[in-house]
């Protein structure tokens, strides 16, 4: 049975398209019917880029206009004047990340078509498959996160509302706004846009610049615009970097189109007498490390800054005089505020005169476009923390439903993680009203919530299961920290015993070092104790200062991945703290078995890691004293000859025992780094600012004597 398409949508669209908007088309019922008012709207239009996103395509449309929800990402780059999301039909679902990721895929004039089920927000959709921990299924789950989605757009006065039994219910349009006014420069499409051209050509020495903006807004192709523009005026070798290739594509178009006479070779561009190239960021910190990039003179432009380790950033930070960092804020990836907290802390301690130029003016589409406001909504791509009040601190467990209902304390308790945390996607929102077994505790003012703490209960399995688990014949979904302890620690035990994993834990910036973490995980612990949990625990990735928080806590180091993860570009490490008396023993055998793995770790697989690291979690193992043989070899390193590699054994022993109160010496790091993990001469140098292997091999005896002298070695004093 054909549809026919109702004339007032094609005006619609004819409006959106006059003001340069976008739209949401709802269309509520059977899926079946749905599908059939799609097609009849997508076949009554001319489109030329047009995607139809769901579990399988309709017949009548050929396989490559069709996408599953899980390759979105592939997407991000590319334009679409008409998208279908179906999250109606049998297998369906809305997945929350792919939604946000399309959506900014949608040009102006462009219609985005929602199919939902009759009863949605009743119940979970098959997305919530990827919530389902063991031994949970996904249609136990509750449906908070589609029960408030449903909500919101009922209740938007943005969304086109198709309703099965009835005509389209269309928003009531405002006046065609002005156009803003054209920017002085010529090849910039907005006063915004010209303004961070401008400022990237002149960027100055020891003044790093933060080019913010959200989606849309062209601070990429403003990067290609002032590229074209240093290459033309002389500049002989430009650096650029991104999370991927494909961030960075509309910097490429940029500059073939203004530098004609110039050739684009893969991921480098030339013109005579200079070049651009692309390197990945792990490539790039590789050069540097190697003293193959940065130095004087030398410029780098890093787009997508929040989506690369804050430890790369200060890296390139040090290495290059003229840097840019660009960023999306409010993106899909909801990464830009983490970057914020965890970056901008770092320009101000060593690069104080550093600027900021905001892009607020969109490109693609036209300001106030109503899609552009409803996804923020919907996915909370916005939310904020609300300012600290007055008053005592109450400590609660959040009620999930009542959350769900409780728009303002949401996007306050959900601001909060977003601010906290290096990368909190749409789907965490949905993890945070949904996911079996959790739940969260805040401490709140009569404002809203300070701080709030997420956790999860893992493990025990019955014991036939834990043994094939353990011998890879299973692997159950969730259980990320049982599982891992079990498979890589090698204990079995971690899938029998009980565990709870501290997912997120956040305090609001102006309320740091208050000790409201402390707090809460204090209370957290005693609650675990109470329950009969037997481990406390927590994955994050291994950086000193977070892992500092930890250890303070009484936590203690358990595992650590051999390779970095690729959102935080750290290596994951997991702590535990005992909650039971079947936890002590369980953790000391961990702690145990990591300790002895450790130095052989560091010599090989984790070679790489972060000296601050190496230092902290050498610190946690038993440190004997040293012996008189350790003292003769340590002295003849000092003030003797002895080849400082024969003397191994003896500089290991002195860096566990020092390590034990060193409070992260940062000295003390790089002789471990030397002693542990093989760290040449040329690494050392360029670390400490020397010159060569004589001046290397100097401070090095200078090091190991000081520690020698010390007060607390030279008492023959042990760790702990």
């Amino acid at each position: 049975m054909s549809v026919c398409v109702p004339a007032a949508l094609l005006t619609c669209r004819w409006r959106l398209t006059e003001r340069r908007w976008r739209g949401l088309v709802w269309c509520q019922g059977q899926a079946a019917e749905g599908r059939r008012r799609a097609l009849a709207l997508w076949q009554a239009e001319l489109l030329e880029a047009p995607l139809w996103v769901g579990p399988a395509p309709p017949a009548e449309l050929a396989d490559a206009a069709w996408l599953p929800a899980a390759k979105a990402r592939t997407r991000l780059g590319g334009e679409h004047d008409f998208i279908v999301y179906d999250a109606a039909s049998p297998g369906a679902g809305f997945d929350p990340d792919a939604f946000g990721a399309l959506s900014g895929t949608l040009r102006a004039g462009g219609l985005l078509v929602l199919l939902t089920p009759d009863d949605w927000g009743r119940r979970p959709d098959a997305d919530y498959t990827r919530l389902a921990a063991h031994p949970w299924r996904a249609d136990a789950l509750s449906a908070h996160y589609l029960a408030r989605l449903a909500r919101l757009l009922a209740e938007s006065p943005e969304t086109i509302r198709w309703p099965a039994d009835g005509p389209p219910v269309l928003p009531a349009w405002p006046p065609t706004p002005p156009p803003p006014p054209a920017p002085a420069d010529p090849d910039c499409l907005t006063r915004d846009q010209a303004e961070a051209v401008a400022r990237l050509v002149r960027l100055r020495r020891r003044r790093p610049l933060v080019l913010t903006a959200d989606r849309g807004r062209g601070k990429t192709a403003a990067l290609g615009i002032a590229c074209a523009r240093l290459l033309a005026r002389g500049e002989s070798d430009l650096v650029v970097t991104a999370p991927r290739p494909a961030a960075v594509a509309g910097l490429f178009e940029r500059l073939v189109a203004l530098c004609p006479e110039g050739r684009r070779l893969g991921n480098r561009f030339e013109v005579e007498g200079g070049r651009l190239t692309f390197l990945a960021p792990d490539e790039l910190s590789a050069r540097v490390e190697r003293g193959e990039a940065g130095g004087a003179g030398t410029r780098l432009l890093v787009d997508e800054a929040a989506a690369i380790p804050a430890g790369l950033l200060g890296q390139w930070l040090a290495a290059f005089p003229r840097i840019a960092f660009a960023t999306t804020v409010h993106g899909y990836e909801g990464a830009g505020r983490g970057f914020a907290l965890r970056f901008r802390e770092r320009l101000e301690r060593l690069t104080p005169e550093w600027r900021e130029c905001r892009l607020s003016m969109p490109i693609r589409w036209a300001e106030q476009d109503p899609l552009e406001a409803l996804t923020a909504r919907l996915l909370m791509l916005d939310a904020d923390p609300v300012a600290p009040g007055a008053g005592p601190l109450r400590w609660q467990v959040a009620d999930r439903a009542a959350l769900a209902r409780d728009e303002s304390r949401l996007r306050a308790l959900f601001g909060l993680l977003v601010q906290a945390h290096y990368r909190t996607t749409p789907s965490d929102l949905r993890r945070l009203l949904d996911a079996p077994g959790g739940r969260i505790a805040t401490l709140e003012d009569d404002r809203g919530p300070r701080a709030v703490v997420m956790t999860g209960d893992e493990g025990g399995f019955e014991v036939e299961l834990a043994e094939r688990v353990a011998r890879g014949e299973r692997r159950p979904r969730g259980h990320l920290l049982a599982q891992s302890l079990a498979a890589h620690a090698g204990e079995r035990a971690a899938l029998t015993a009980r565990l709870r994993r501290v997912l997120r834990i956040a305090v609001h910036p102006a309320a740091r070092r208050q000790g409201l973490g402390d707090r809460l995980l204090e209370a957290e612990r005693q609650r675990a104790r109470a329950e009969g949990i037997d481990l406390l625990g927590a994955s994050f990735g291994a950086e000193p200062g977070l892992l500092a928080f930890w250890q303070a806590q009484g936590f203690r180091a358990v595992r650590l991945g051999l390779t970095r993860e690729a959102a935080t570009g750290e290596h994951a490490l997991m702590v535990v703290r005992a909650t039971s008396e079947d936890g002590e023993d369980l953790a000391r055998r961990l702690v145990r078995r990591f300790q002895r793995q450790l130095p052989a770790l560091l010599a090989f697989e984790l070679a790489d890691l972060d000296p601050g690291v190496v230092l902290a979690l050498l610190a946690e193992g038993d440190a004997e004293p040293l012996s008189d043989e350790d003292r003769a070899d340590l002295d003849d390193v000092a003030h003797g000859h002895r080849e400082p590699a024969l003397a191994r054994p003896a500089l290991q022993a002195l860096i566990r025992l020092a390590a034990t109160g060193a409070g992260g010496d940062p000295e003390l790091g790089l002789l471990a780094a030397w002693a542990f993990q093989g760290r040449d001469e040329t690494w050392l140098a360029n670390r400490l600012g020397l010159t060569g292997s004589r001046q290397v091999a100097a401070w090095r005896r200078r090091t190991v004597a000081a520690w020698l002298s010390s007060p607390r070695l030279s008492s023959g004093e042990a760790g702990r």
